[in-house]
């Protein structure tokens, strides 16, 4: 699949290993990271004390804190890549709340406001090894899940994130890599009004394959026509995954961390690591 190879060392003074420029996934509760893999997202064990999570997400963070004199959205970035959910636009926690509601009535088993929160934002890693952990066939779930969300009303319930304003004003190609479903995606990019920020668009599928996989970073950029001509790109996203299919596809990567580390359980670090955008500029 032409996934960038991985060079793994332990640090003896440390007990953590590390990764050269793979994914660096650093769990905060086993001190452990994992390179990438090609399923969707990402595994990391964290088996240990929330007091490990502190002091290995402060320790980490600050070798990707953003310089705000070295950065320069136009000036550094021939080309931009953004993922929807989560980076640019979320949605209202009663709309989730619904959706697992009746998703839970189909299947027979109820979802707490922990486990739907898990998957909506997909904090534990894969979706699918997720759901097999709590017994529940992933295939069988996500025609449920597919079948009880509704496109309008989803797109009147997703508002957009202040600090996304500053896509509307790059100077370069803009490109969107989601794995938001169309009929979902569509509706949405009306209703917030960000149509017109991409110059191209891809929402992943089975056929298109799903990030980490660089495939469909890699088609959009050659919709763009920046592939593969020494074009110099990012990718920006709120997901572990996001930050494999940059490094993948040969793109600088920004995590842009939204619902914090306690709560995902883990610290995922790319190129520039912010919890909002306007730490960039």
């Amino acid at each position: 699949m032409g996934f960038r190879p991985v060079d793994c060392h332990r640090d003896e003074s440390t007990s953590q290993q590390s990764f050269t420029k793979s994914v660096h996934i650093y769990s905060p509760l086993s001190y452990g990271c994992v390179p990438m893999v090609t399923e969707n997202e990402f595994e990391v064990d964290a088996t240990s004390s929330s007091a490990s999570a502190s002091a290995s997400a402060s320790a980490s963070a600050s070798a990707f804190d953003v310089d705000d004199d070295a950065f320069d959205a136009d000036d550094d970035y021939d080309f931009w890549l953004l993922d929807l959910d989560g980076t640019l636009v979320d949605v209202e926690w009663s709309y989730t709340r619904g959706v697992f509601d009746r998703v839970g009535d189909r299947l027979g088993r109820e979802f707490s406001d922990q486990e739907a929160d898990i998957l909506w934002s997909g904090l534990t890693g894969s979706r699918d090894r997720q759901l097999l952990e709590w017994g529940v066939d992933p295939t069988t779930f996500w025609e449920a899940f597919h079948a009880e969300e509704d496109p309008l009303v989803r797109a009147e319930q997703t508002y957009l994130h202040e600090d996304a304003a500053f896509v509307a004003e790059l100077d370069a190609p803009v490109g969107l890599v989601t794995h938001c479903q169309e009929f979902l995606c569509e509706p949405v990019l009306d209703n917030v009004g960000i149509r017109d920020w991409f110059d191209a668009r891809l929402c992943c599928t089975e056929q298109t394959g799903w990030k980490p996989d660089p495939q469909p970073v890699q088609r959009v950029m050659d919709d763009l026509g920046v592939g593969e001509n020494g074009h110099l790109g990012v990718l920006a996203g709120d997901g572990a995954n996001d930050v494999g299919a940059a490094w993948n596809a040969g793109l600088d990567a920004i995590h842009v961390e939204r619902v914090g580390h306690d709560r995902r359980g883990r610290c995922v670090l790319g190129d520039y690591r912010v919890e909002s955008f306007d730490e960039l500029f």
